[in-house]
């Protein structure tokens, strides 16, 4: 049975429409991979820690966890990226305490111990609190305060360093805008176009004027190194590239290896490499 063309250009347009006036409820649905079930617990680190609960504005209760080593040391606000919970970036952590840097991992709303259901307004007013939380509940000065964001959370590290005083910013895998990453994606490619520019980090950045340190693997094939590229040239200086070879999204630490955590931590403590 063939199907007359203009009955398939209807169909198709109706199907255009629907997904460009739906398109947060179906971005959402592709972005986010919560899991509310913590896999691994601090304790296993030796290291001591604070869990800890703190408030969004719009009521969310977000659980993190805190480590501080050095207390004279920076302390680098991990937001990590679509999948899992904190839990999955333990080992990270780990590496990261061991140059002798602070760390405050949370989870967003909806992801292990904290309520809520996320969206990308949503994970801004959770990045937010965090922040708050740090100076607020601890103490900790604005110019001690580095966002870390990985993938995903290289948006919402992004946000704080616009909305927050911080000392510098870190991203790691992070994409242009959902936008650019939909028309990287055969089954959006075609109406890419017509979608909005959420998370819009190609933009936001060049309002960023603190140092900023952007990490991106090689062989990404989840995020094309091309994304980190254009964030580093869009940026202002000062500015720091670090291009890990042979890695891909998710294996950036293991390719990187101790000269990756060293370049992170001299960065962190000087803002500079």
């Amino acid at each position: 049975m063939t199907i007359p063309w203009p009955i398939l250009l209807i169909f198709i347009l109706i199907v255009i429409l629907f997904t460009v006036f739906n398109y947060s409820r179906i971005e959402n649905h592709f972005v986010f991979f919560p899991d509310p079930l913590l896999r691994d617990a601090p304790q296993t680190l030796r290291i001591p820690y604070e869990d800890v609960y703190f408030m969004t504005p719009d009521g969310q209760k977000l659980n993190g966890w805190l480590f501080i080593r050095e207390k004279s040391a920076p302390i680098l606000l991990l937001c990590h990226g679509n999948g899992g919970n904190i839990s999955y970036w333990l080992d990270h952590a780990r590496m990261l305490i061991n140059q002798n840097l602070n760390v405050f991992m949370f989870d967003y709303r909806g992801y292990g111990k904290s309520s809520g259901k996320p969206s990308e307004q949503g994970l801004y007013q959770d990045s937010l609190a965090a922040y708050d939380f740090l100076i607020k509940e601890n103490g900790i000065r604005g110019n001690e305060i580095i966002p870390y964001g990985i993938s995903l959370g290289g948006a919402v590290a992004i946000e704080i360093a616009r909305q927050r005083t911080v000392k510098s910013l870190i991203l790691e895998g992070a994409f242009t805008s959902s936008k650019d990453m939909a028309g990287s994606m055969p089954l959006f490619a075609i109406f890419s176009s017509l979608l909005p520019a959420h998370y819009n980090n190609l933009a936001k950045i060049k309002q960023i004027q603190v140092p900023k340190l952007i990490i991106h693997g090689e062989v990404d094939k989840i995020v094309p190194f091309k994304m980190g590229q254009q964030l580093y040239t869009a940026a202002g200086e000062p500015k720091f590239f670090l291009p890990v070879k042979n890695a891909g999204h998710n294996d950036v630490p293991i390719f990187g290896g101790n000269a990756y955590y060293q370049t992170i931590a001299q960065f962190a403590r000087a803002s500079k490499i």
